[in-house]
């Protein structure tokens, strides 16, 4: 089998895709971040090793927060927001798909695409309401499986209206709302109506969001929060296949459509990338006012990878060091 590896690296998940050269998807891991992306990603890589050991790759795309690292480790071949991986899986799996609701462990955004093309978005800023984090904390505080907090919400006969403008006054609330008696049911569904009514005000901001809408991410497994978008937006809400790993299926697409129009091989750092050694380190540049913090990746101790100045000069030295050690090759015949 031959294809394309995509990874999404974000503060919660970390997901890894294999997808077919016809854009098929293959298969997926799921994995939490815990604070260590870089073992985060050399576990996923394993892990799709020992079940596609013969599988070919032609490409690498990385997206999410932590992109610019993944990218290092995998050796991406295109590295991309996950605005546009996100629009892309969405457009893939629902064609014409006007409105994406994406909603991971501790972000939310709005991607709104017209005749294909991403025409406006928004994320939330300072509130993590909403949030799979927040949900999972809630769920964990009321004594519920987050995996039946859906089911819970939907069981709802009289949802009581709580305050979601942000995270700490809607867990009050609903503290509240116990103390006062009102059913669990009718306290979770209040929550996903308020947490609904949060994204719209603070993420999508009186944004027009045509159907057909896709909501993807984690939190779209909660089938309560796809009722309460559905009875805000007034319209089905589509919940794609596989709505939790869409960012890294984007990565994948978006690196098969890279490699394909560059007609290059690709830069994938192989499968043997859990068995290197991957070390981070900063430092503060001294060369101007800015002090721009430097963030350096080594493989093996051998540096690979520079960035964080404002003008490019650590960037720039990164580039010349792979120039003069392609040039020592060519005399020596031995690798760096």
């Amino acid at each position: 089998m031959r294809g394309y590896i995509g990874v999404d690296v974000g503060s919660v998940s970390t997901n890894l895709v294999l997808i077919g050269d016809d854009d098929v998807f293959i298969d997926s891991i799921y994995l939490r971040t815990r604070g260590n992306p870089i073992e985060a990603v050399k576990d996923g890589l394993r892990m799709l090793r020992t079940k596609h050991s013969e599988f070919e790759v032609l490409g690498a795309g990385a997206t999410g927060s932590g992109r610019k690292l993944a990218g290092v480790i995998v050796g991406a071949d295109i590295v991309k927001n996950e605005i546009t991986a996100h629009a892309v899986a969405a457009m893939s799996a629902v064609p014409g798909v006007q409105s994406v609701i994406e909603i991971g462990g501790q972000d939310s955004k709005i991607i709104l695409l017209r005749s294909g093309v991403v025409v406006d978005f928004g994320m939330n800023t300072v509130c993590a309401a909403g949030t799979g984090s927040f949900l999972e904390h809630q769920a964990q505080r009321l004594g519920v499986a987050i995996e039946q907090f859906g089911d819970l919400a939907c069981a709802s006969q009289s949802p009581v209206r709580i305050a979601g403008r942000c995270a700490v006054f809607a867990e009050s609330d609903m503290i509240h709302k116990q103390q006062v008696g009102h059913s669990l049911p009718d306290i979770v569904s209040g929550l996903c109506e308020a947490l609904v009514r949060n994204y719209l005000n603070n993420v999508a901001k009186g944004k027009q969001i045509l159907a057909p809408a896709v909501f993807q991410g984690g939190v779209a497994a909660n089938i309560g929060m796809r009722r309460a978008f559905e009875r805000a937006l007034g319209y089905e809400v589509v919940v794609p296949e596989h709505f939790d790993v869409m960012g890294a299926i984007g990565a994948a697409m978006l690196a098969r459509r890279h490699i394909e129009s560059s007609k290059r091989s690709t830069l994938f750092a192989g499968w043997e990338v859990p068995e290197q050694t991957y070390t981070t380190s900063s430092r503060e540049c001294s060369g101007c006012p800015n002090m721009c913090e430097i963030v350096e990746v080594a493989r093996n101790s051998a540096v690979v990878a520079r960035w964080g100045g404002r003008c490019g000069k650590w960037e720039d030295m990164r580039r010349a060091d792979h120039e003069n050690c392609d040039r020592d090759r060519q005399h020596s015949g031995s690798p760096c």
